[in-house]
């Protein structure tokens, strides 16, 4: 697919400043608590922060950090980065200062704008940074730094924008750390908009009549996209809050705000469904719910439907890739499958070799599209690995069968060789779910003696259901009965809940250790 951008490009242009050029000045873009924002005020913000950006010395090419919770200044301040040049790095607004000082030393970022709820983590992180000139803070508590809300207003409604160009540095989207620190992925400005053009507006088929909520948060590449670049790129809407996600938060802002794009993970749709009452909720005014991080389940899926008649769109992208690039499309899901690659990306399976794999064979995934990103920052062995000429590895176990459905097997370190086969523990979990007594389970290896590698199940159960040694071995039979006999959980472990990253996905590194 041919997607081309000018050679003078600036993704605040793509995502945003369109919108008033094409008329939506007085539009509704942003919806948060009693307030609402249209795109001529969208633009007024983004414009005052990227002057305050360029004020306090951002110059092309520095990094701007931005630790907020979901609220309209995160929107001012990514956009208005992305105006004056600024490169965007998001993080999570619930660490401890040690990851702050952590991110400020990696970034070198000279202004960091951060909610007043981490005043004290960042007094101490900021005591040290080398590079940090100026911390701006949202909300009504400053602290020994500056009020964002003081410095902005103080700043004119326009702002010149940088003479960028589509392959400038414009965003580093960081990884999960599922081994070691989180790492930067560096991405170039039309790499987002390429995603845009071929997911959101092909695939999905984003338009301006679309509103959209989300359970991830807006530091995480996934919501990024679908919560507020996606929407923005075709002057539709989003509505944000800066709450933890629960399944009753989402059921309020869908009933308040009746969005038409639901943005999940499999862990929220599983509470959702399992939360009392849920059947009784109104969730005709979505026309697709999407699902990514961790594979859904064909219970999870079958249940959803059921209960609220929306169809689930399950697929897989990667901060390397930047968002989703292979999915399932509204009106063609084949259950437990991730879907067909999207138009403007190739997929293949290739075994330890590199040697590609025929349909049905599983082996590690590998996926080329013009939204990859260009290196890991200060991370060179570990670039060359990934990012190998135009295909990015992965690192993800799949096959894709005759039809061109792909089929997720697990993360390739969290695969476990037993009795000299390996065994995808995401296949025993999928197995566990369809269990009556279950309501989430997660799946590691033990050392068994010997160097043996055994399944063992974490599993949370539902109200009513007791953690003893009958159901544990029921549960080892029902597995034995579906899948090969070697597959089956050695140990049932039964917990009260299982430890998240903050993606929502499992934390198999913490269950590992408890093996």
């Amino acid at each position: 697919m041919n997607v081309e951008f000018p050679e003078r490009f600036n993704m605040g242009d793509y995502f945003l400043y369109h919108n008033v050029e094409e008329g939506r000045e007085n539009k509704v873009c942003l919806y948060f608590e009693d307030r609402k924002f249209t795109y001529g005020d969208g633009v007024r913000m983004s414009n005052r922060a990227g002057n305050a950006l360029r004020e306090l010395g951002v110059k092309i090419e520095e990094r701007v950090l931005i630790v907020l919770p979901d609220c309209p200044e995160f929107a001012w301040v990514w956009f208005g980065a992305a105006r004056v040049g600024g490169i965007i790095s998001m993080v999570n607004p619930l660490l401890p200062a040690a990851d702050y000082e952590y991110y400020l030393e990696y970034t070198r970022a000279p202004v960091a704008v951060i909610h007043e709820s981490l005043l004290e983590q960042f007094a101490q992180a900021a005591r040290g940074a080398k590079y940090l000139r100026k911390v701006l803070v949202v909300g009504e508590e400053r602290g020994t730094f500056e009020s964002f809300a003081e410095v902005t207003n103080a700043m004119p409604d326009e702002c010149p924008r940088a003479d960028t160009h589509r392959d400038d540095i414009a965003i580093w989207l960081f990884t999960s750390g599922s081994t070691g620190q989180p790492k930067a992925a560096v991405h170039l400005g039309h790499d987002l908009p390429y995603n845009a053009e071929c997911y959101a507006k092909r695939v999905l088929g984003v338009s301006e009549n679309d509103l959209t909520v989300a359970v991830p948060k807006l530091f995480f590449g996934y919501a990024t996209g679908t919560n507020l670049l996606f929407p923005f790129s075709v002057g539709g809407a989003t509505a944000l809050f800066s709450e933890r996600s629960t399944p009753e938060k989402i059921y309020e802002m869908i009933a308040r705000h009746r969005p038409t794009i639901l943005t999940s993970v499999p862990t929220m749709i599983n509470a959702m469904l399992n939360l009392e009452g849920a059947a009784r909720n109104d969730l005709s005014s979505l026309r697709c719910c999407l699902s990514a991080g961790e594979a859904l389940p064909v219970e999870l899926y079958e249940r959803w439907v059921k209960t609220f008649g929306v169809e689930i769109l399950d697929g897989i992208g990667s901060a390397e890739m930047f968002h989703i690039y292979v999915t399932n499309r509204a009106g063609d899901v084949k259950p437990g499958s991730l879907g067909r690659v999207v138009e403007g990306y190739e997929t293949r399976v290739v075994d330890a070799g590199g040697r590609e794999l025929p349909a049905g064979e599983m082996g590690t995934l590998k996926v080329r599209g013009d939204s990859a990103a260009l290196c890991y920052w200060q991370a060179h062995e570990k670039s060359k690995q990934t990012f190998a000429g135009d295909w990015c590895t992965t690192g993800d176990q799949f096959h894709i069968d005759a039809d061109g459905y792909h089929w997720y097997h697990g993360r390739t370190d969290d695969m476990l060789k037993v009795s000299g086969i390996y065994v995808a523990p995401v296949e025993i979990e999928h197995c566990l779910m369809q269990h009556e007594s279950v309501v989430e389970c997660a799946v590691v290896g033990f050392d068994a003696g010997e160097g043996l590698i055994k399944p063992k199940a974490f599993v949370v159960l539902r109200e009513g259901f007791d953690g003893n040694e009958e159901l544990a071995d029921a549960l080892k039979e029902f597995v034995k009965s579906r899948l090969a006999v070697y597959k089956y959980p050695r140990r049932v472990e039964f917990v009260r809940s299982l430890p998240k990253n903050d993606r929502g996905k499992i934390d198999r590194k913490q269950l590992k250790g408890r093996g």
